[in-house]
């Protein structure tokens, strides 16, 4: 892969994976990856189920495979540190990665702690010995913030929060509350992007 013009060959690389329910190529991830870019060389691909038309999300074997070949693939065309970056699912499979590449730092945005059927999915978390970064929504319910604390305080890994308030698990911030405090969502995403600049700059 080429790098776009201005960008060092040792630029940090960023490679961002999405959720489970939309492709790389949603508004969501167009719109991080623009915010991001200012961060590194940002990568973005999609899942095999993804690339077949499929709306069930692989096994979790096949997605860490498929995250490892992007990665290598991203790797041949940037020589910078790498930052798994990832959308809820994408988060998730990224820290399953992380235990098997050498990677700088990891970045969840909306990571889902809790499965369908209501089980904690901490152990990956619990093994990470790489540096996290949370950003989590106060509404997200596949994230209660109370549960999140307490495997941040028995991981191994340096990790950091940041919470969304009134944030979904897309991290959108209720009109309410934006208008309550003179804000918008671009006031809020810009935050969240300064944040995971602090981030990076200390770990990555």
């Amino acid at each position: 892969m080429t790098q776009p013009p201005g960008v060092a060959a040792g630029a940090r690389l960023l490679l961002f994976a999405p959720g489970a329910g939309a492709p790389s190529t949603s508004a969501w991830m167009e719109g991080w990856a623009g915010r991001l870019a200012a961060l590194g060389v940002v990568r973005r691909f999609d899942y095999p189920y993804v690339r077949a038309g499929r709306g069930r999300p692989d096994p979790q074997p096949v997605l860490v495979a498929a995250h490892r070949e992007a990665l290598a693939a991203a790797r041949a065309g940037c020589a910078g540190r790498v930052v798994l970056v990832g959308k809820s699912m994408g988060g998730r499979i990224g820290c399953h990665v992380a235990l098997e590449e050498s990677v700088a730092a990891l970045v969840c945005l909306g990571y889902p702690l809790v499965g369908r059927a209501g089980e904690l999915r901490d152990a990956v978390l619990r093994a990470l010995g790489t540096p996290v970064l949370f950003v989590q929504g106060t509404r997200d319910r596949l994230a209660p913030l109370d549960a999140l604390e307490r495997v941040r305080r028995q991981m191994r890994a340096p990790t950091e929060l940041h919470v969304v308030e009134t944030g979904d698990h897309s991290l959108l911030a209720t009109r309410t509350w934006l208008a309550a405090h003179g804000a918008t969502q671009a006031d809020v995403d810009a935050r969240v992007a300064a944040v995971v600049a602090t981030f990076l700059a200390a770990h990555a």
